[in-house]
Order: C-alpha cells, then structure tokens, then sequence
C-alpha cells in the first residue's frame, strides 16, 4: 500500500517515544545550567519532544513534555497549536475545542491539557480505569458513562489516524469487559470515518470468527488484506476453515457470495455518506450522473467516484470502489488504490 510508510510514522513506537523525551529533559537541564546557550539548548530540546510525540502520540508525557518546554520559552501561540493538536487526537470534541477561545495559554495552557488527559487518558487502561471506576464520589453510573461515550463517539470525527488509533484501543477494552455490540457498532463509525485502521479491522474480524460469523469475519479479514496485501489473515482464515471441516456433510467454504460481499460493503459506504464532508453532494451527483449517461458510455459510478474524491469524501469513495471491484468491475480497481492513497 502506497501510504503505509505514512502510516508506520504515526503509530506508537514508545521506546522510541521514550528515548526522545528523555533527550529533550535532558537538553532542558542544559539550558537551565549553561545560560550562555540556552536559546540553542532549548531548541533542540524542543525539537526532541516533537519527535518523542512523533514516534509516540499515545503517552501523555510526551505532550506535557512540548507544553512545558513551550512554556519555558514563552511560546502561548505554541502551546495553542499543540492543545488543538490534541483535540484533534480526541475526536475533534466541540467542546474541547470551545476552551481554547480567548484564554492567555501561557496561564492556563498546562491546565487546559492535564484537563484533557484527566477526562481522556491517552493509554487505553487508564482511561477504561476511569469510565468503571465505581469510587471516588462519581455520580454516574459505570452504565451510564459507557452511554455517554458511545454518544461523543458517534458524533466525533476520527478521520484522524491518531484519533482512530487511540478510539479503537478504547473500543476493545468495551469488547473484553462484555460490550460486544457496542464495540460492533462502534468500531464500524470508526472505520467508515478511516478504513485503512487495519488493527480494528483485525479486532472485528476476530470477534466476527468466535461469535461463528463466518461471512462477516471473512469480510473483515479480505478487507485487511486488500490494504495490507503482504499480509494474510485472509488465507489464513480459510485455512483455519477448512482444516476445521472434516466429514462428507460439510461442504469446503471459499467466502460469502457477492450479493454478501456488496451488501457488507454498501453498509460501510452508506455510513461513510452519513459523515460525509459534503451532504449535499448526491443531488449534484445525480445531476452529473444523469448529463454524464446522455453523452458517454461511462459507467455511472465512474463520475460519483471522482467527485467523493475532489470532495474529500475518501472513505465513501474508498467503500463504493472496493464494492464495484467486488462485483466484477475490475476498472475500479484504479480508484480504489487513489482512494487509499488519500488516506
């Protein structure tokens, strides 16, 4: 996949994470000895702690690393664009974003982010600690916070990889603690926002497989392999399949028939639509569509796909692409790798 060197960079690499910060603390402490080159200290220093969140976005320490080292050097616009870096991390939440409004970020800025994180961990442990801690004076019920984050979780924009990464963790913890059609419902708004989050695509799969789904596990599990297709969990699934099989009854399975396959697929591309960018492009589109059929020989599609595209509308596009190449229209095969080149 063309954007997979992309991907590698934003997913969580903590010993690397680790080292980075540990060199920016460092260079820190040099400033705060050697005044004579602090202005050079502190900017490598800061240079560190955004290759520490680079390599590791999922540890708090890293961001109140930026913060801090920001702070020291008097950067408010600074710690500005790093409180809505994390925002955007958090699923972009209204009223998240509604605190950064006319506030002095050199006041309240390490506030405002140990606020966020205190609501929000980062580390998927920590913040299923807080969604069913049961002491502590909290009023709500562990129900109840579980409703509620389901309901931020379907209005929230994780088109963000990151975002993506760090709902999806949380969504499995929802899946081990018994939350199992939450956890379906919820990782398919996660995945129709970006469909390239090959470890939830894996997660459902395996979900899919122990509940005996076969036809949607299967789906789960090709669609990681059509965007990772150096790896096999497909095949792999089919095997495991056919060596369960034995007797004459059974019949070998090779996957769900096409009308399954579409209808899987068209369910994804029909979720993506409903967060789409752009909501009023279908009447464009039929209106394109219909000027389109009454000069050329096209494929209706053809003009709907490069609109989703010049939208913006990647993941709706990337759904309705795989689906066509499902049904035999093997010239969509093209706007399918455009659209996970997108990504």
């Amino acid at each position: 996949m063309a954007s997979e060197s992309g991907d590698l960079l934003q997913h969580p690499r903590r010993n690397l994470g680790n080292r980075y910060r540990s060199q920016a603390q460092k260079f820190t402490r040099l400033a705060a000895k050697d005044t004579s080159r602090a202005e050079e200290n502190m900017a490598w220093a800061e240079q560190n702690a955004r290759q520490a969140i680079l390599h590791d976005f999922t540890d708090q320490r890293n961001w109140q690393c930026l913060v801090d080292i920001k702070l020291i050097n008097g950067d408010g616009d600074g710690i500005n664009a790093v409180l809505e870096d994390v925002f955007i991390i958090l699923g972009r939440d209204p009223d998240l974003v509604e605190q950064l409004k006319d506030i002095d970020f050199l006041m309240v800025g390490v506030e405002l982010l140990v606020a966020a994180f205190t609501r929000d961990p980062l580390d998927p442990d920590l913040w299923w600690k807080v969604i069913s801690d049961t002491e502590n004076g909290q009023q709500e019920s562990v129900e109840q916070r579980i409703t509620d984050f389901a309901q931020r979780c379907r209005r929230l924009d994780f088109s963000d990889q990151r975002a993506n990464i760090i709902y999806g963790r949380r969504l499995e913890r929802l899946r081990t603690n018994g939350h199992t059609e939450l956890f379906i419902e919820l990782s398919r708004h996660l995945l129709a926002h970006r469909p390239n989050n090959h470890e939830l695509w894996m997660d459902l799969g395996r979900l899919y497989e122990t509940r005996g789904e076969i036809d949607e596990a299967w789906s789960c599990y090709d669609h990681v392999q059509t965007i990772l297709p150096h790896k096999t969990p497909r095949d792999d699934f089919l095997s495991r399949l056919k060596g369960a099989m034995d007797g004459e009854e059974k019949q070998p399975w090779s996957g769900p028939d096409i009308t399954k396959r579409s209808t899987f697929l068209q369910q994804m591309e029909s979720l993506s639509k409903r967060i789409s960018k752009n909501p009023e492009l279908d009447a464009v589109e039929e209106t394109a569509i219909t000027s389109q059929e009454e000069v050329s020989a096209e494929h209706p599609d053809l003009e709907k796909l490069k609109k989703l595209l010049d939208s913006g509308d990647t993941s709706e596009a990337f759904f309705l692409a795989r689906r066509l190449v499902a049904s035999g229209e093997d010239w969509a095969a093209e706007w399918l790798e455009r659209a996970q080149k997108q990504f």
